[in-house]
């Protein structure tokens, strides 16, 4: 496969992804009590309602992107904090729970897909893979403690109040930090360790 295809081959992949990760965060809030989500629209799986134009632009420019951050009311909670940690954690266990699955269809498919023509196998196996990876990158990706994403709303909920109020100081400038550090600071490449790192255990 050459790198344009590739490209064509993430791009529903990553839609996906994005789709499901902000499905998960807008259900999670809605589950625990905050209407917010469902009334601004983005109680779905439709891509159109998650795209950010930052987001999309660093994929481009970094390789690695985002949607656009589902908006949570943290008061309509019965615990405001642990709420907005459920909230944080539901986007990256959906791409873990679709990275496992593009994974468990993977072991299944290809003893199958190997015996057609390479025309046909070679995309659908190529898929596959970049579903497990692309999934497993946006996870641990937003895992990273930097605002916007959201490792940084999880530690967030976990800082004594003094040092939460310091750390949600920086969330201004968490986009710059953030495209700083993917190009210039090493993160991607602990990011891609890390992606390849979970591969070798699910496949």
């Amino acid at each position: 496969m050459n790198d344009i295809a590739d490209i064509i081959l993430s791009i529903p992949v990553f839609l996906l992804a994005i789709s499901f990760h902000e499905y998960a965060h807008a259900y999670t809030a809605v589950r625990l009590g905050d209407p917010t989500p469902e009334r601004q629209g983005r109680l779905t799986l439709n891509f159109m309602s998650h795209i950010s134009l930052p987001g999309i632009l660093t994929l481009l420019l970094a390789g690695i992107g985002w949607a656009k951050p589902v908006q949570v009311m943290p008061q309509n909670f019965r615990n405001p904090n642990t709420g907005m940690l459920l909230v944080s954690v539901a986007g990256p266990a959906a791409n873990l729970a679709l990275a496992v699955i593009f994974g468990l269809l993977f072991k299944v498919a290809v003893p199958i897909l190997l015996r057609l023509d390479a025309t046909y196998q070679d995309p659908l196996i190529m898929l596959l893979l970049i579903g497990v990876q692309l999934n497993l990158m946006l996870a641990v990706f937003n895992l990273f403690p930097i605002p916007p994403l959201d490792g940084s709303k999880i530690l967030l909920t976990l800082l004594p109040g003094r040092l939460a109020a310091v750390y949600a100081a920086l969330e201004p400038y968490g986009f710059l930090v953030l495209f700083l550090l993917l190009r210039f600071g090493g993160l991607g490449s602990v990011l891609y360790t890390l992606t390849f790192q979970g591969m070798r255990l699910l496949l």
